[in-house]
Formats: structure tokens, C-alpha cells, sequence
């Protein structure tokens, strides 16, 4: 008998929101490249058309899904559509987020509903609308990307670094729900990850500072994450629930 590769995901159906850009970007091309039909979300249609345009040229499948997840009736939207076209829903990668640093006087109403809006509610209604629709037979897989600063929080960074530390609290807590009917629940927490969204809060000096303070010697990559998120999602991760994978090299552990 001809075993699968723990990594297929050959026949899956994957949901990634802010799948245009970044590290959902690339999560949608390594998915895809591993057999799963991938669901591409994103609020700006042309990084949509650019992410699916990409996928279907190397040869993937890819639905586009140019909506408004901050919501839980246009999360919920999302997702339904997604399974209806796939036929299927097996794995929901959480990843969408809007972030400003401010420090904490400037902090303003406006800006902290956003964020938690699209970075936290919107992680709970997409576990909510998922989990209706996997089949507990075949079970599902959710990947909700964090951050070390869930763990380690730099300065001018109350909103967000908070609304990470909530989505690992989310993590654990549907990991105990959702057990039961063979939901896996995990997160990743990258580190530094250079991406076009967190361009303007990088500098060369900011970097060798961190480079400095990382064993491996260099900063992360989309690829870095997006691996690791397809480990999660995949059968060679089918114990694992409950756990949040740090993926910053190894600075947030050690001291140099």
C-alpha cells in the first residue's frame, strides 16, 4: 500500500483569509502546491486576482473570495461560499489582521476597533463558521497566526501585542471545544517577518539588531511560516492540538 506523504494535502479544501499578501500569500501558494483547493480571501479584489492569477498558473486550484471578514455575517459568507464551491472544508488558516503601532497615549478608538475587529473577532467567527462545516469524519485542521508578541511585546504595541495574547487564549480554548469532533486547533507565532505590511515599522538597523539576537542568523521568511502552517494543517500534525509553534529562529528562547 502506497502511504501519503504526511505533508499532502492532496484533495483538501483550505480557507486562508488575507490570502493577497504576506504570509497568507504564501500560505495559499504552498497549500496549493501540496494538492488543496485553496479558498482566497482578502478585502482588496486586485491582490485576490493577483494571488489566484499566480496559483492557477503554477498549475493550483484557487477560488477567489473578495469580501469582509470583520464580521461575523461576512465571515460567515466567506466560508459558506468557500465550502459550496470546494464541495468541502477542511482546513481554515486565520490569518487576516490590520495593525498600527501607536504609543499608548495616541492609541484612539478608531484604530483599536479595527484591529480588533479583524484580528481577533474575526478569528472567532471564522473557527465558529468553519467548524460547522468540516466533516467530523475527516476531521479539520485550524491555524490561527499569532505572534511572539503574545509572548514578548515590543514597545508601542498594547493593541496589538493584546490582541495576539487573545488569540493564543482563542486557540487553547477551541482546541478544548472542538476536540471532540476532530478539530484540531494550533497556532503559529512568527517573529519578524519581512512582508510588504510591515515594511514601513522595518529599518536596516532594526533588522541587525534582530538578526543579532536570533541563533539561526537571519530573519524569517513568508515561506518560513507558511511551511509550518502546512505542517499543522496536514496528517503529519494529527496529534498535535492545543499548541502554538514559535517560529522566530529561536531569539524569543535563547540569550545572545
Amino acid at each position: 500500500m502506497n502511504a501519503i506523504h504526511p505533508t499532502s494535502l492532496a484533495g483538501r479544501a483550505a480557507f486562508i483569509s488575507g490570502a493577497g499578501h504576506g504570509i497568507g500569500r504564501a500560505t495559499a501558494r504552498a497549500m496549493a502546491a501540496l494538492g488543496a483547493t485553496v479558498g482566497i480571501n482578502d478585502l482588496k479584489q486586485e491582490f485576490v486576482d493577483e494571488t489566484v492569477a499566480e496559483i492557477r498558473a503554477a498549475g493550483g486550484q484557487a477560488i477567489p473570495l473578495p469580501m469582509d471578514v470583520s464580521t461575523r455575517d461576512g465571515m460567515s459568507e466567506a466560508v459558506q461560499r468557500f465550502a459550496s464551491d470546494a464541495r468541502r472544508l477542511d482546513i481554515l488558516v486565520n490569518n487576516a489582521a490590520w495593525v498600527r503601532y501607536q504609543p499608548l497615549a495616541e492609541i484612539t478608538p478608531e484604530v483599536m476597533d479595527r484591529m480588533v475587529e479583524i484580528g481577533f473577532k474575526s478569528v472567532i467567527w471564522g473557527i465558529q463558521a468553519a467548524s460547522e462545516l468540516m466533516d467530523p469524519q475527516r476531521g479539520g485542521s485550524i491555524i490561527n497566526v499569532a505572534s511572539i508578541a503574545g509572548f514578548k511585546s515590543p514597545m508601542r504595541s498594547v493593541v496589538y501585542s493584546g490582541i495576539k495574547a487573545g488569540v493564543l487564549g482563542i486557540t487553547r480554548a477551541a482546541a478544548a471545544d472542538l476536540g471532540a469532533r476532530n478539530i484540531r486547533v494550533n497556532a503559529v507565532a512568527p517573529g519578524a517577518i519581512p512582508t510588504e505590511g510591515t515594511a514601513k515599522h522595518r529599518n536596516a538597523e532594526l533588522d541587525a539588531r534582530r538578526i543579532a539576537r536570533t541563533p539561526l542568523g537571519r530573519l524569517g521568511t513568508v515561506e518560513d511560516i507558511a511551511d509550518a502552517i502546512c505542517f499543522l494543517a496536514g496528517d503529519g500534525a494529527r496529534f498535535l492540538n492545543a499548541e502554538v509553534l514559535r517560529l522566530d529562529g529561536g531569539a524569543s528562547e535563547t540569550s545572545l
